[in-house]
């Protein structure tokens, strides 16, 4: 018989001193207030939010968690945070994390995402914790454009800066995994887990060059949403869906690191895997109104992966996790955030509202 799915466990983070890297942006931000919300005690250390508006402001954020504004670049002043907190769980999402602007700065986005890295495994090494969970991105593999979805043994690669950023931030984690925290002779047993993630969708999200972002900024000023690549295809999946299977990964290192310290995907069912398209034809239905969108020339040739998929079933066997949403849902659970949002309700509000009725989804 199949073993039934898994929750994370609400009660296992009250009190935990928990530090989130990468706290001001959108997925950080969602993180840092579910934590709050089950009584964890969170440290945020970050560079102030990338954007304006950002979900990390509108629901200040900064009042309910520790929030340090820093660069993960800085070494030293990281460092300092860290030991004042003592973190005992770990998670890093502080990254340079889309794809265009890596082609116009490279460096900083190698500088970010790879050296950032490592400056967190390294304080983690010298300071300690018990459980680290580094997120990466689905992008971090070679991608071959095959139909099937990639699995965490397949080739780290990326053709452009941000996903060979990635893939190196992998194998920076497996080094440090396999050479200090093992708990072989004269090393830490520490938990150490990355976790590759597909297209993350929600609310709060105001990115540039992001579709959900670029969707709603047209939608609101009813103009018709331009489409760079309506044929591409990504494991699109609601923001809650990943950042549960964070929590529930965490957990599962605190109480058996040995196991679960590897790579993960976190990604939709392979029946949910859709075009750029069809996310365009749902929002515009579901934002009525009359919206529209049409396909526009990219306006640069810059290469961007036209075909990506994630096999995530390790994380369903082994951890026992799978989605709670179709996209569908997600779909309405995004617009609905943002026009509420826009009619003048509380970001915080609305955040705090989904996560609730999240966790009340049973697999």
């Amino acid at each position: 018989m199949t073993p039934p799915f898994c929750d994370m466990s609400p009660g296992f983070w009250k009190n935990k001193r928990v530090l989130v890297t990468g706290h001001t942006g959108f997925k950080g931000s969602w993180l840092s207030i579910w934590l709050n919300r089950m009584g964890a005690s969170v440290m945020g250390y970050s560079l102030a939010p990338a954007t304006s508006p950002s979900l990390f402001k509108l629901t200040e954020l900064e009042k309910s968690i520790r929030s340090v504004i820093g660069d993960i670049r800085d070494l030293e002043h990281f460092r300092k945070h860290y030991a004042e907190f003592k973190p005992e769980i770990v998670f890093h999402l502080a990254a340079q994390a889309l794809v265009r602007p890596s082609y116009k700065d490279p460096l900083g986005t190698y500088a970010t995402n790879v050296m950032g890295t490592a400056h967190v495994l390294e304080t983690v090494r010298q300071l300690g914790a018990q459980v680290v969970v580094n997120v990466t991105s689905d992008k971090c593999y070679e991608n071959r454009e095959w139909v099937w979805g990639y699995r965490e043994n397949e080739p780290m690669g990326g053709f452009d800066p941000y996903s060979s950023s990635k893939g190196c931030a992998e194998l920076v984690t497996a080094a440090y995994r396999q050479s200090y925290f093992s708990g072989a002779v004269g090393t830490k047993l520490i938990g150490l887990a990355s976790a590759r993630a597909g297209n993350v969708i929600g609310g709060g999200d105001w990115a540039e060059d992001r579709l959900i972002p670029d969707c709603i900024r047209s939608l609101i000023n009813g103009r018709t949403i331009p489409i760079r690549h309506p044929g591409s295809i990504r494991p699109w999946q609601h923001v809650l869906e990943p950042l549960g299977g964070y929590l529930l990964l965490a957990e599962r290192l605190w109480d058996d690191p040995l196991t679960f310290s590897q790579a993960w995907n976190f990604g939709p069912d392979t029946t949910e895997v859709q075009p750029v398209s069809w996310i365009a034809d749902h929002m515009t239905a579901l934002w009525g109104k009359g919206a529209q969108w049409e396909c526009l020339a990219p306006p640069d040739a810059l290469h961007e992966a036209h075909y990506l998929k994630l096999d995530c079933s390790l994380a369903q066997s082994k951890l026992r996790w799978r989605p709670r949403m179709t996209l569908e849902q997600a779909l309405h659970w995004v617009v609905e955030w943002y026009q509420r949002a826009n009619n003048g309700e509380s970001a915080l509000k609305l955040t705090t509202e989904q996560i609730d009725r999240f966790e009340e989804l049973r697999n």
